[in-house]
């Protein structure tokens, strides 16, 4: 790999367009915003923690994580050339892989819990607990932490034709380190969970007729996890894995076929389109915690009503 990578011949990054940064201080205000009210809502008006309730909360702390990152991914969009330094490139490319993963991880949770919630009542109360859950939490942090530390060691900042760069395909220096670990993140981190989440949403509407509803509460509690899973495989498409698959072409590219420029400027234009896709999942995750909390919901339009009265 080392022999293929420094025969990196160079090819011009593609310049940001005016409409990216602009994009992105909209996408991140927003998220920030309803994030925000999330976060309130879960501390302060959620009086009584259920498992579901904790798995959103987490989730809402993985979007929210990326606000320090924010404005240098917005300065760095706009000006096309990093100028914090080689620490703060480390600092966004584990706060980025921080809420990546940390979105999928516990959008993978969230629909493991609802599955086994309605199909499996006989280990309901063992495995949707909330020592249980918060252990699972504590175990996804961990992950999430151990993910984040080899950008901390091994990402570096470079010129790319006279121009500093962090985290670009064209950093021929860090070609091997990104297509590594692409791949390992690519499986892990992505393939796997939306795996797992798929197989939820399959098995759950396998099972749905054979359901025997009770009561009404039954019904309720079956669309609502429906609907719980679809929103988190609706996220998983529009958000994660097209962003992913640009990347791993392009990393894939800058390290094998480094000469071929038209190929990775085609490239670049996807990677970039669908990380500004990737970038919405903090303003589509609120709308999940209507789905899967009555509480949350029930807070929400009651608090949102009560403004508008104002």
């Amino acid at each position: 790999m080392m022999n293929i990578s420094t025969n990196f011949t160079g090819c011009q990054p593609l310049k940001g367009h005016l409409f990216t940064p602009i994009y992105l201080s909209f996408v991140y205000f927003i998220g920030f915003v309803l994030n925000c009210i999330s976060l309130w809502i879960f501390w302060f008006r959620v009086k009584q923690w259920n498992s579901t309730v904790i798995l959103q909360f987490n989730l809402a702390i993985t979007d929210a994580i990326t606000t320090p990152a924010a404005p240098l991914i917005i300065i760095y969009s706009w000006t096309d050339r990093w100028t914090f330094g080689s620490f703060f490139c480390q600092f966004k490319g584990f706060f980025l892989s921080t809420h990546t993963y940390g979105s999928i991880y516990f959008l993978t949770l969230i629909s493991i819990h609802r599955y086994f919630s309605v199909v499996h009542n006989d280990k309901r109360k063992a495995l949707t607990s909330k020592p249980f859950i918060t252990k699972l939490c504590i175990i996804v942090w961990s992950c999430l932490l151990v993910q984040g530390i080899p950008y901390f060691f091994v990402l570096e900042t470079s010129k790319v034709h006279g121009v500093m760069k962090c985290l670009s395909f064209h950093q021929h220096d860090e070609a091997v380190f990104l297509f590594v670990w692409n791949w390992i993140i690519f499986f892990s981190g992505l393939i796997i969970p939306f795996t797992i989440t798929l197989i939820c949403y399959s098995l759950l509407s396998l099972n749905i007729l054979k359901v025997t509803p009770m009561n009404g509460l039954t019904n309720v509690m079956v669309s609502k996890s429906v609907q719980t899973i679809s929103v988190s495989l609706i996220i998983f498409i529009i958000c994660f894995i097209p962003e992913h698959i640009s990347r791993i072409m392009g990393v894939t590219i800058a390290l094998y076929f480094p000469s071929m420029c038209s190929l990775l400027e085609n490239v670049e234009v996807a990677y970039y389109i669908t990380s500004m896709l990737l970038k919405i999942n903090c303003c589509l995750d609120p709308i999940l915690y209507c789905f899967a909390s009555e509480r949350f919901k029930k807070t929400f339009t009651s608090w949102y009503g009560y403004r508008n009265k104002q």
